[in-house]
């Protein structure tokens, strides 16, 4: 496949995940983009894409349209290209079969770069990532459009293609990660807040992972000790420590001794 003189969708995940030097060498025809054809799970990606949009359909009740139709623009310099999967009303839909044991939250995380560009690409108001995991479980959500996130992806992306690609000058072995927060970007219309400058949350937060193993102890240490209570007793006591009494309707009450109670 020809992967020269465009930025696609998965070239942008590359970019933010820092894999700058191997794409580079794609980029500008040093190496051959990687021969998928015996990738599992590549291919198992493509076989089940038509299921996958029968399945998001059914669900939805929604009607996929325009299905595999590619798109391209030029933005700040930089010409992109993705192929979409459909859209869905005035929303695209992206597909994926990841394997059983990923998550939702990951995979839009480290799909968001890919997503938000075929967003732009298609002026769509957002996208509806539709997910197989393994073969028994599917999810879907519905990510919206953010300008902020795709305005900072697009200062890498610019950087990575007018500096490096059309200078042919070899970026740097070890790019770090970006650093661009997905926070403010709605899932399914709701967004995440980073809390670590609220001091009563933050406080709350160092309760809750301080008490929490005592409290398990302490609902397990209850249930033993009614457990531990005969049907024909009104009372099991430890003096000066603990009661457990039988009320009229037949519960059982704890009650704290106090010393020569």
């Amino acid at each position: 496949m020809e992967r020269k003189g465009f930025i696609g969708g998965s070239d942008t995940v590359q970019i933010m995940q820092g894999n700058w030097q191997n794409l580079w060498l794609v980029k500008t025809g040093r190496e051959e983009p990687e021969d998928l054809t015996n990738n599992l799970a590549v291919r198992m990606g493509a076989w089940t894409e038509h299921l996958n949009i029968e399945w998001f359909s059914a669900q939805n009740n929604a009607k996929v349209y325009n299905l595999q139709h590619s798109v391209e623009k030029n933005l700040q310099d930089v010409p992109l290209k993705g192929t979409l999967d459909g859209m869905v009303e005035d929303s695209i839909i992206e597909c994926k079969h990841t394997n059983a044991f990923n998550t939702l939250d990951h995979v839009t995380e480290y799909y968001m770069p890919q997503v938000q560009t075929y967003i732009h690409l298609a002026e769509a108001p957002g996208a509806y990532l539709s997910v197989f995991f393994g073969n028994n479980k599917w999810e879907s959500a519905y990510v919206s459009r953010n300008d902020k996130y795709f305005n900072s992806m697009m200062t890498l992306v610019s950087d990575f293609w007018l500096n490096y690609v059309m200078t042919d000058t070899p970026p740097d072995m070890n790019v770090p990660p970006a650093n661009v927060s997905t926070d403010k970007i709605a899932i399914n219309e709701m967004v995440k807040r980073d809390a670590s400058e609220e001091n009563e949350f933050v406080s709350l937060a160092h309760d809750f992972i301080e008490y929490e193993a005592a409290s398990k102890s302490f609902e397990s240490a209850k249930k033993d000790l009614k457990q531990m209570v005969g049907p024909n007793e009104r009372e099991v006591y430890v003096p000066n420590l603990l009661a457990i009494k039988r009320s009229a309707n037949g519960a059982l009450r704890f009650t704290k001794l106090e010393k020569d109670q």
